[in-house]
């Protein structure tokens, strides 16, 4: 039996959160493309960002902050749509109307000091998560809802509640499809060959999730993880606003 067990090492003063996280979300919120080399941030997030407007300052139709649209006033609330280097996109109410354009950061007050590096830290692991979930595979660092986006429903689910929180244990029986050719002749005597693909156990494994969060994965049969082992993704990271 192979044990593949390793502990799950969470992004330094990150906190962790048990909420499923927006990423599987085909819809867009945002009616306009990100621009190439900024991200969205909208779609990223159950809850809206909110921005203060420090000063007197000139919102912009690009992320090159090149061509004003209009001026928001001191005090103004903006919604955080997306991100570049230097700017925010956001959406609010100008001195002429409601907008939605880029302003400097150093015009926006942010609720959180870890905002724009937190924000790519959650980017970059959405992107990780969609590739596993891509490819049907799990790593540690994964919550529970997005292992069952990859692998559905397990074979057999256990759960063990203590002082330090609940532990669960989910297990997977892992098949392939093998083909089985068959050869014959049609109506017409001329030969011809058939596959049918059987569906054949190769392997199972025991993700244990502590908090909600993937801490370990043991094979217990076969090598379903791959020859490539357990892979590790930062765990889930919340925002504290």
């Amino acid at each position: 039996m192979k044990k593949a067990l390793l502990f799950l090492v969470f992004l330094g003063a990150v906190s962790i959160t048990t909420e499923a996280p927006a990423q599987f979300s085909s819809s867009r919120k945002s009616a306009l493309a990100p621009e190439p080399g900024t991200l969205d941030v909208e779609d990223m997030l159950k809850k809206p960002v909110t921005l203060k407007v420090l000063q007197e300052s000139p919102i912009y139709t690009r992320s090159a902050l090149d061509q004003a649209i209009g001026s928001m006033p001191p005090g103004t609330l903006v919604k955080l749509v997306g991100l570049s280097e230097t700017g925010y996109r956001v959406r609010g109410r100008a001195r002429h109307g409601d907008v939605s354009g880029w302003m400097r950061m150093g015009d926006l007050l942010s609720p959180d000091p870890n905002l724009v590096p937190n924000l790519k830290k959650l980017h970059q692991r959405q992107t990780e998560v969609e590739a596993l979930i891509a490819a049907k595979q799990i790593a540690l660092g994964m919550t529970g809802e997005e292992v069952y986006a990859s692998l559905g429903k397990p074979n057999r689910k256990s759960s063990k509640l203590s002082a330090a929180g609940k532990e669960e244990t989910l297990e997977y029986v892992v098949y392939d499809r093998i083909p089985q050719y068959n050869r014959g002749f049609d109506a017409l005597g001329r030969p011809v060959q058939t596959v049918v693909y059987i569906k054949v156990e190769t392997g199972s494994m025991s993700v244990n999730l502590k908090g909600n969060v993937v801490e370990s994965i043991e094979e217990t049969k076969g090598n379903p993880l791959g020859t490539g082992g357990v892979k590790i993704i930062p765990g889930p990271i919340f925002f504290g606003w």
